[in-house]
């Protein structure tokens, strides 16, 4: 007791504060620009004389290759630090913002606001900055601190959702996305705090050397891992559908459209609250149990949404409520996949599971635009993110949450 009293009381004076809250900064600046995406659908179609299939596909390719990159990058800043994958996101993110500003055809808008934002927000995703957190702060803080990270993100959708319309309005939709493309290259300025790999982790001790083929064998071996994979894609699924064609849903059941940005920030802004509680309930209760529960109250909340009366009331209830529940999976997930593996290789495995939520995405977004052209609605794609919630619930319940077995980490750990 004598050794461990004094280790902390130091960890308030060495408590890494510049990472922390840097790396909440980028998560604002990075998830803002596409939680607007939703926003700019209906002036860039009117302008270009598109359809909604064209820019669904623009975002599925992005969230896509979101998933795609976000485990790629977490290889690359475990093993040659977090600054230079998060410097490198920003210039793609800002490139792509940009293209898409000015797409003369359906590939730039595909390129630009497919392909370059996506690998752009998965260079500077939850994935890579929770793995730095994870590295600098002590693993009975982890919980909250990845909500606190959530909730940054959670802020940035707060902020730009009332701001991109507001500039949308004054300026353009063209003008408003060359605007958030400058805003992009702040991020590896406010990076340098998180320069760093998993090698010179505060905590390395914790670590269990392997190779990157040795770590993705032993996850996809491990059924909880598994289950947690499985479980994650539904995710992705609901919260991107609703990023991307919400506000078009509003127009479409006949709401005026300041509802449509009045539902998003109020999402943003619950979801702060979400994200924060999240994390203080998962550093506390069973987290798989804790997720089975976030997926069936989302079921629950979109049932009611769609079979009570649609009044802007109903939307901004809705948005509450979703809200609270929105990105309250992340910091649970993570930290189950911490708690699982260690932090040797959680950039890589962490964005092995934000991959399947981004396959979800991916298909939330798609789906959304080519039923609704199919079918003129877009209940077909409401109802079956309500059967995907229930499916995430039951996978979550079997997930433990313990480290999995190593023999000769625990022989070290005992010699």
């Amino acid at each position: 007791m004598t050794q461990q009293n004094p280790a902390r009381a130091a960890i308030p004076h060495t408590f890494p504060w510049a990472v922390v809250i840097c790396g909440c900064l980028i998560a604002a600046l990075n998830f803002g620009p596409r939680s607007a995406m939703g926003f700019f659908q209906l002036p860039l179609l009117a302008e270009t004389g598109w359809d909604r299939t064209t820019f669904g596909l623009a975002m599925a390719i992005q969230n896509l290759l979101w998933g795609i990159g976000q485990p790629v990058f977490g290889a690359i800043a475990d093993r040659f630090g977090t600054w230079r994958v998060l410097a490198l996101s920003a210039v793609l993110y800002a490139v792509g913002l940009l293209m898409m500003s000015m797409p003369t055809h359906e590939a730039m808008l595909h390129i630009g606001g497919g392909v370059l934002v996506g690998l752009g927000v998965a260079g500077g995703s939850f994935g890579i900055i929770l793995a730095a957190f994870a590295r600098s702060v002590p693993a009975e803080k982890r919980s909250l601190i990845f909500g606190l990270a959530t909730a940054s993100g959670s802020a940035g959708m707060f902020i730009f959702a009332p701001i991109s319309q507001g500039l949308i309005d004054a300026f353009g939709w063209s003008d408003t996305l060359v605007y958030m493309s400058v805003a992009m290259l702040i991020v590896p300025l406010l990076a340098i705090p998180l320069v760093g790999n998993a090698a010179t982790a505060r905590n390395s001790a914790e670590t269990f050397k392997q190779t990157v083929r040795e770590a993705l064998r032993e996850a996809f071996a491990h059924r909880s891992f598994v289950l947690l994979v499985a479980g994650f894609f539904v995710c992705g699924f609901q919260v991107a559908f609703i990023t991307a064609h919400f506000p078009a849903y509003i127009g479409d059941i006949g709401i005026d459209a300041r509802y449509a940005v009045v539902a998003l920030a109020l999402i943003g802004f619950f979801n702060i609250i979400g994200s924060l509680a999240s994390g203080y309930i998962g550093q506390r209760y069973s987290k798989p149990g804790f997720l089975a529960l976030i997926y069936i109250a989302r079921s629950i909340a979109v049932t009611a949404f769609l079979l009570l009366p649609q009044t802007p009331t109903s939307v901004i209830i809705f948005a509450i409520v979703m809200g609270l529940l929105w990105l309250s999976t992340v910091p649970p997930t993570n930290s189950l996949v911490a708690i699982m593996f260690g932090t040797g290789h959680l950039g890589l495995l962490g964005g092995v599971v934000f991959f399947s939520h981004q396959v979800g995405s991916f298909l939330g977004v798609w789906l959304g635009g080519y039923l609704y052209d199919l079918f003129g609605s877009y209940d077909p794609v409401w109802w079956l993110g309500v059967i995907l919630g229930l499916f995430a619930a039951l996978v979550h319940w079997p997930i433990r949450e313990a480290a999995v077995p190593r023999p000769a980490l625990m022989h070290v750990a005992f010699k």
